[in-house]
């Protein structure tokens, strides 16, 4: 047996459930190090420490345990305060926070017990189990949505504000500069985009040249003329990576005087764009594509029902009932037959694209029917159809094609590619593990991976288990993320691929623009582009994170008139704690406690993912379908509890 002196690492540390912990890398050692939660020291999660590993013979890993915290990277923390006459605690409520702060009555004025708080860390002594603290601010009663959905932002570190030298830049932006652009403002133009949207970051132009040529140009709303290098909107923008959208409100990456105003591609309205425009022949090939600095000015805007409509009635007008006006409108001759011939490109190019492998998610989206008051009165589920898949396609010709350029060009300056690596193995063997009792085939071992899952995709579409299926394949993905090497992009089949059309919400965008645009204002060395490329990604999975939250949130707030009622619903989880269901007509998930299953003990058969009864034998499979009532709305937990029926 190998015996292993103690060496000493320093690492951020990061926690799982149940106090453990652990190091992804540290600094000079790439091995992932596991930390018990009797070696985590008094350590909250980011904090930089020092620590002793060693590798165990026993379980095959290395493991450690934190002798020194050089650095608290997080100070402040939410929580539930609890007063009494002699004491006062904040009880953490933040995930894979495992300890209460104690305070001194002192720090208690103008504060009352079971308010939801934040709590900033003082001091943590030794022989204590609970840090000292300090109360920084009330977030209001706990367990009201509006207070949840202030805690979810703290918790996430999203700041909705805008610093004050941000806002000052605003004042001192020109709208009219004397730059040259090519003129296309005579040219038809037009934008597709939600009913409720406010921003409007692309446009599509149409032209027919001679010899069935038609001239094709997506059109990018030029941030980059508004906001440089350096600057603190820029400073600001890259702080946020992105736009963050929850249910009921938007946490822009931009203020809106810049997103909704100034890049806006408003209708009749001169715009500055940065535009891919290219000619495509009677064959359907692209030719002659390239990258501009244009002036446009859209005709008209567009709702993708608006659109929905036109392609599936073939009809030159829109009924009051669809239209954004709500009134009746007819649609010009010219614009009618760009939006069909549009359309049927897109669809040819979404099949070719399923050839070559490209994943086929059939996306669907809720969206709450908000009443005056801003209360969810219902649920709308999106499908993904044609009109949204006409933007889509135009996009994707943008984007692949920014890319491919640079690419060719890798020598002379690094670039931002959006990458996504090939599925994990052990991920697929878990997928294949689930979806086998649901009748599903998977043979990770064989040739065709992308066609397998798209044959997976296929045979649930009008499933109750749809929904599910989706979830499962895109957990068994890796995850997509920008990087300066550029590695292709799995689920889309491409191997160049970049994000360029949505500068308005997402900084990948921004600094795909200034490399494009070959400004000379802004160079940028490769090591310096990595760290911006690791940052915006990082960025991206917490804003996923946080608006995965909210709508978690949004949708306890849509069940909370719902307690008592009957539902149908299908297992979409099982473990040893209990059942997660989901409800077939609003894909809302509530959890059954285990214990409410029946008098008997149940228990968890983890390779099957069912629990069975010790005596009845009764079994609870992934995928069953199961009669169900909304027991309880916990906003504190931030769950939904069901009973069984």
């Amino acid at each position: 047996m190998i015996r292993r002196k103690e060496t000493k690492h320093q690492g951020i540390i990061s926690y799982g459930s149940y106090g453990k912990a652990f190091i992804k890398e540290t600094l000079g050692f790439p091995e992932k190090i596991y930390i018990s939660k009797k070696n985590t020291n008094k350590s909250f999660p980011g904090d930089l420490v020092s620590l002793k590993i060693k590798f165990s013979n026993k379980k095959k890993r290395w493991e450690g345990r934190v002798i020194n915290i050089i650095e608290r990277r997080k100070k402040k923390f939410v929580g539930v305060l609890e007063i009494s006459e002699n004491y006062a605690f904040v009880n953490t409520t933040e995930k894979n926070i495992y300890t209460d702060f104690f305070l001194s009555q002192e720090s208690l004025k103008n504060y009352v017990d079971g308010e939801k708080v934040i709590v900033e860390f003082l001091d943590w002594p030794r022989g204590n189990k609970s840090p000292f603290g300090k109360l920084v601010a009330s977030l209001g009663g706990a367990g009201k949505y509006d207070t949840e959905i202030k805690s979810i932002l703290f918790e996430n570190g999203i700041k909705s504000e805008f610093p004050q030298k941000a806002i000052e830049e605003l004042e001192k932006i020109h709208i009219k500069s004397k730059e040259k652009r090519i003129d296309l403002r005579d040219e038809l133009t037009f934008t597709i985009d939600p009913v409720t949207a406010k921003d409007f970051d692309d446009a599509i132009s149409f032209k027919k040249l001679e010899g069935g040529i038609k001239e094709i140009g997506i059109h990018i709303a030029d941030v980059t003329h508004y906001i440089k290098p350096g600057t603190p909107l820029d400073e600001e923008a890259y702080k946020r990576g992105n736009s963050i959208y929850l249910p009921d409100r938007v946490i822009p990456m931009l203020p809106e005087k810049i997103s909704n105003e100034i890049c806006s591609l408003n209708p009749r309205e001169e715009k500055k764009t940065f535009s891919y425009i290219f000619q495509l022949t009677e064959g359907g090939e692209i030719k002659k594509g390239k990258f501009i600095k244009t002036l446009i000015k859209s005709n008209r805007r567009f709702s993708y029902e608006e659109v929905q409509h036109i392609i599936e009635k073939k009809e030159k007008k829109i009924p009051e009932e669809i239209s954004i006006t709500k009134k009746e409108e007819k649609i010009e001759e010219n614009i009618f037959g760009a939006i069909l011939f549009l359309n049927k490109l897109s669809q040819k190019r979404r099949e070719e694209r399923k050839k070559r492998g490209t994943i086929s998610f059939e996306k669907k989206e809720i969206e709450y029917l908000m009443s005056e008051k801003n209360q969810p009165e219902g649920i709308k589920i999106k499908k993904n159809k044609e009109a949204n898949q006409l933007v889509e396609e135009l996009m994707l010709i943008a984007n692949t094609n920014a890319a491919k350029q640079m690419s060719s060009n890798k020598k002379e300056k690094p670039f931002i590619y959006r990458t996504h690596d090939k599925p994990d193995k052990k991920k697929l063997k878990t997928l294949k593990k689930i979806i086998e009792p649901l009748g599903y085939v998977l043979n990770i071992k064989g040739k065709g991976l992308n066609k397998q899952l798209n044959k997976i995709l296929k045979e649930s579409r009008g499933k109750k288990e749809e929904n599910l299926i989706n979830k499962l394949i895109i957990r068994s993905m890796s995850k997509a993320e920008y990087s300066t090497k550029n590695i292709g992009h799995y689920g889309l089949s491409f191997s160049n691929y970049t994000h360029f059309t949505s500068p308005i919400r997402r900084y990948s965008d921004i600094i795909a623009h200034r490399i494009l645009s070959n400004s000379q204002i802004w160079k940028i060395k490769e090591k310096d582009l990595k760290e911006k490329c690791a940052h915006i990604t990082e960025r991206e999975i917490l804003s996923t994170k946080t608006e995965r939250e909210g709508n978690k949130l949004m949708q306890l707030k849509f069940l909370e008139n719902k307690v008592g009622q009957q539902k149908r619903g299908f297992i979409s989880g099982v473990t040893e704690g209990g059942l997660f269901v989901e409800i077939i007509e609003n894909m809302c998930e509530g959890f059954i406690i285990a214990k409410e299953l029946g008098k008997e003990r149940f228990y968890f058969e983890e390779s099957k993912l069912t629990l069975k009864g010790e005596e009845s034998k009764r079994k609870y499979v992934l995928g069953d379908e199961i009669e169900v009532k909304v027991k309880i709305i916990d906003f504190k937990k931030r769950q939904a509890y069901f009973s069984l029926i």
